[in-house]
């Protein structure tokens, strides 16, 4: 399974982390606007409050989860702001140097780590512009004809003040870029060679109606490492999302996936199955995927609506518009959208009236405890009458006894996965289970997994 919840919760971080640096820009901005406005200096206060203004709508932005809008308007406002600013009010004067440049430096390391993120000629710029700035204003003594030097009793602050806020945020900056490049290197690595030789294989695990009829598969990667034996999805998904390698492991696994639907398609037994797969935020939000996902279709040919494509909301880190006009284009092929994990996020019911989702997946927390707790039982009649509202369907992950189906049926839920019908399986297991399938026990006859498999 592509990871899904470590996602989550590296999207969470990663908006925290720029929601601090946003107001610590704002508040540092505001500081030297109320020094220059005290001595009697409007025209610097008023510059200050251009970084104070932007600080505030990369806040908003980031706020919510517009992260490449607000990358965007940070990294070109604030260096608009520190040429602007050297040259006409930060020049050099009585041998005493310029200091706003100092953050240029900073800007270009930033804008690096951003790029290793997620590649992009516009973050190569921001990199490219920062650093010929930084030594152009560091070299030559450029100021506009009608400049108004800061008042040397001012300046004298800053040349403490700034180089000490700009060496704090490259230190923490270099930090980031360590961590990304250090902790994950090695499974990584690993992962590249794993590819190459065939380790990574699919298991498929069942959807089916209440008594067990097969109407599909949901695909999860799987790695059996020659030496370390398996690896689960929670070690290695989160080491691929660090060194920005999901766009190549969720490529394998959509190859895959349609390999399977071309054998399918053959076999008038199967042909009716469809098979869902997870696609990563970071894969899904790549500006060639749809352009790749097109390729991969006309190339297996198979029938799109076969294929079910399950993202989370961590998608909308792009932001909703260029997700929902993406999730279209990628509809009007045939292709089908489950939202994953339904009901675990902060702004589900903001967004779902937006997005071309045909199915939700009422996620696993909930459906564990349906049976014994009022509360998460609330939940999932909820996500059932959502879903009945606009006419989507539901599919209940994580089913595992019969007490939890009983309440799932009884809700209107009709399609289920989990221990209970089957584990996820290779391929030719779960074909096998389809064309000769064994006879099915009720509900109430099944154990529970957790005591089989005991």
């Amino acid at each position: 399974m592509i990871g899904k919840g470590s996602q989550e919760h590296k999207v969470a971080r990663v908006i925290r982390v720029y929601q601090a640096v946003s107001l610590a820009v704002a508040a540092f901005a505001l500081f030297w606007t109320v020094i220059f406005f005290v001595n009697g200096r409007p025209m610097m206060a008023l510059a200050e409050l251009f970084p104070v203004v932007a600080a505030l709508i990369c806040f908003a932005l980031v706020t919510r989860g517009r992260l490449d809008l607000f990358l965007l308007v940070a990294q070109f406002s604030f260096l608009i702001f520190v040429i602007a600013f050297c040259l006409m009010f930060d020049v050099p004067q009585n041998g005493a140097p310029r200091v706003t440049h100092l953050f240029l430096p900073v800007l270009g390391m930033l804008a690096y780590i951003n790029h290793l993120r997620r590649p992009s000629r516009l973050q190569l710029s921001v990199i490219a512009a920062s650093l010929v700035a930084f030594v152009v204003l560091h070299a030559a003594d450029l100021r506009l004809p009608f400049a108004q030097p800061i008042p040397p009793e001012l300046h004298r602050y800053g040349m403490w003040l700034n180089p000490a806020m700009a060496a704090l945020i490259f230190c923490g900056a270099i930090y980031m870029l360590q961590r990304r490049l250090s902790a994950p290197r090695g499974i990584a690595r690993d992962l590249l060679a794993a590819l190459r030789h065939g380790e990574l294989t699919l298991a498929y695990q069942p959807q089916t109606d209440r008594q067990g009829k097969v109407l599909g598969a949901e695909a999860l990667l799987r790695w059996n490492h020659p030496t370390r034996g398996p690896i689960s999805p929670a070690t290695f998904i989160p080491a691929a999302e660090e060194m920005g390698l999901m766009p190549i492991v969720g490529t394998y696994v959509l190859e895959q996936a349609l390999e399977t639907l071309v054998r399918w398609q053959a076999d008038p037994q199967l042909s009716a199955l469809r098979l869902s797969v997870n696609v990563s935020a970071s894969q899904f939000n790549e500006d060639d995927f749809e352009t790749t996902l097109r390729d991969l279709i006309t190339r297996y040919n198979i029938d799109p609506t076969r294929l079910r494509l399950e993202l989370t909301e961590s998608v909308l880190i792009a932001g909703l518009e260029p997700v929902a006009e993406k999730m279209a284009a990628l509809k009007a092929l045939g292709l089908t959208f489950s939202l994953d994990d339904f009901g675990t996020g902060f702004s589900s019911l903001a967004y779902l009236r937006r997005l071309p989702v045909s199915e939700l997946k009422i996620d696993r927390s909930f459906v564990a405890t349906v049976a014994d707790n009022d509360r998460d039982a609330a939940l999932v009649r909820s996500i059932r009458a959502i879903a009945t509202d606009l006419g989507l369907e539901t599919v209940a992950e994580g089913v595992e006894t019969p007490a939890q189906l009983a309440f799932l049926e009884a809700t209107g839920c009709r399609i289920f996965q989990g221990y209970l019908f089957g584990r996820p399986m290779p391929l030719a297991d779960f074909e096998l289970s389809v064309v000769a399938p064994q006879p099915q026990a009720t509900a109430s006859q099944r154990p529970s997994p957790r005591l089989a498999a005991g």
